[in-house]
């Protein structure tokens, strides 16, 4: 399975946001990495394009061969296609995860997901790439709920809102309803990444 494993602060100063991690300490560096870190105001038009492309995709912990299936599923619905993909995205099991505030980056909660610590509706599940529906459960498994761990991140991550579409339970939580935009990262460009993908 792969993944980016590599600095942290770099892909946060290529793209010019958290896009992982927690820290901000990166912007104390305010030009993109590399030898000369060119200064970002030389961007063309698909420079625009593939720099919000790389930043949503490296928010969500993938590489560019799953991005693009997700890109082809939300082409493939009805409905705004940049809206589609945003909430394929967020609907994510460990995105889910995450957002719940039971990780505290998205990077964590994958690994939660692929070490067998959740299930979803009732039963064991560790694809972290698993696109939930409305009405889907998720909990921790009585086993790894009862670490100190668990504990310990729950009640760090105690007082981290959770968004209107879900619904947070004591070992887990619900997805009650899809995203809509107004609920998502206002951010994000998504209409950029359409027309990167069109070209």
């Amino acid at each position: 399975m792969a993944r980016y494993t590599g600095p942290k602060w770099r892909i946060n100063r290529r793209e010019n946001a958290v896009v992982k991690g927690t820290s901000e300490k990166w912007r104390k560096r305010p030009t993109a990495p590399g030898m000369h870190g060119h200064r970002r105001s030389r961007y063309g038009e698909y420079m625009v394009q593939f720099r919000e492309k790389q930043k949503v995709k490296r928010t969500y912990g993938m590489l560019e061969k799953q991005f693009r299936r997700f890109f082809k599923l939300a082409r493939k619905s009805t409905g705004n296609t940049g809206t589609r993909l945003l909430q394929l995205l967020e609907l994510r099991l460990d995105n889910v995860v995450f957002r719940l505030g039971f990780a505290n980056t998205r990077d964590q909660a994958r690994q939660l997901v692929t070490h067998g610590h959740i299930t979803l509706n009732g039963k064991k599940h560790n694809i972290p790439s698993t696109i939930l529906n409305a009405g889907d459960e998720i909990a921790f498994t009585d086993k790894f709920s009862k670490t100190d761990i668990f504990k310990l991140t729950k009640e760090e991550l105690s007082s981290v809102p959770v968004p209107e579409w879900l619904s947070k339970l004591a070992k887990g939580g619900k997805v009650t309803a899809e995203p809509t935009r107004e609920m998502m990262d206002p951010s994000i460009r998504e209409q950029l990444i359409i027309e990167l993908y069109s070209k």
